[in-house]
This record gives structure tokens, C-alpha cells and sequence, in this order.
């Protein structure tokens, strides 16, 4: 396998690249059987949400192709996309407040294809998205039954903060953070 290369991409970059993402999507998540098969356009409606989102950032790996991507945004604390949860965990609210973080970061995506897996090239995505923002506190949502993804973050540092509840009927995702020097 050749070399992996990172680099940012601005939001506009990212929405050009919607259909390499969504395939990227696809190719990344097909071997997850529980879930069955993914769905492009159901991504596509969530990035198309995410891109607009303040601060969007975006980090890609390329070989020179598209093997993985990052992808998160800041919100503050009294912003309106915690207002899609019925409740924020005790423990979340408790690292926020020890870190005196006004804003939190949300990765909102990690995939890398399943070839690239366990080379170092989702921790180094994180890495270097994490690095950029200068936010004390990150946040993911992972499914609860997803050891995988729960195994790897577990590995990075991260630890589960609690269960958030989105209103309305989907499931319940579990929030896991990390904190770090701002």
C-alpha cells in the first residue's frame, strides 16, 4: 500500500466532494453486517446538515485516493444542536464545566476504509482534526451495540460520558469525550 497523505479540506472543498465522500461512506461501512447496508443518500442528508454547521472542519487521507476522512464542527453549550437531545449526561455537563468550556466540538464522522484500518490512519485523522480546533472538549455519538468503534475511541483516550437520547425516534447514541489541553 502506498503512503498515506492528510490534508484539510475547507467546506466548500468538502461539498464538492460529496459524491467521493458518500462512496467513501459506502466502501467504509459495507462490512458492517448488524447495521445492514448503508445508505448514500441517508449520508449525504447528514453531511449536507453537518456542512452547515459554524466552524465545519474536515481533515481527509488520501493514497492518492480517498481512504479516510474526519469531520466535526464546534457548538457552544447554549446552541441549538444540543437541542436535538432530550438530556446531555451528568458527565458530560460535569467535564464542561471543570474545563470551563463554552464550546465542545462535535466529531460528527470518522470512516476509513477497512484496508487502512489499524495502520494508524483513523488516530491520526483525529489527531490532527482535534488539533486544529483548540477546543478543551470533543464529543462522539456511537451506536451502544458498536464494540468496534467503542474499542478503537476506548484506544485514542477517549471515555463514555454517558447516553443521549435524540428526540423524535431514533435511537438512543452513547457520547464518549476526550478531553484536551485547549
Amino acid at each position: 500500500m502506498a503512503e498515506v497523505f492528510h490534508r484539510r479540506l475547507s467546506r466548500w472543498q468538502a461539498e464538492d466532494k460529496r459524491s467521493k465522500l458518500a462512496e467513501l461512506y459506502v466502501d467504509a461501512y459495507r462490512d458492517r453486517t448488524d447495521a445492514g447496508a448503508p445508505d448514500p443518500a441517508a449520508f449525504l442528508e447528514r453531511f449536507a446538515d453537518h456542512l452547515q454547521q459554524p466552524e465545519f472542519d474536515m481533515i481527509v487521507a488520501n493514497d492518492p485516493a480517498l481512504v479516510g476522512c474526519a469531520y466535526g464542527f464546534r457548538i457552544t453549550r447554549e446552541g441549538n444542536w444540543l437541542d436535538r437531545f432530550a438530556g446531555i449526561p451528568r458527565e458530560l455537563e460535569e467535564l464542561v464545566e471543570v474545563t470551563g468550556a463554552r464550546q465542545l466540538f462535535v466529531v460528527a464522522e470518522l470512516m476509513v476504509l477497512p484496508a487502512y484500518r489499524r495502520r494508524g490512519v483513523g488516530g491520526r485523522l483525529l489527531d490532527q482534526l482535534l488539533t486544529r480546533i483548540g477546543v478543551p472538549v470533543a464529543v462522539v455519538l456511537i451506536d451502544p451495540g458498536d464494540t468496534e468503534t467503542q474499542g478503537a475511541f476506548s484506544a485514542w483516550g477517549w471515555t463514555k460520558a454517558g447516553v443521549m437520547a435524540p428526540r423524535g425516534e431514533a435511537k438512543p447514541q452513547e457520547a464518549w469525550c476526550l478531553r484536551r489541553e485547549a
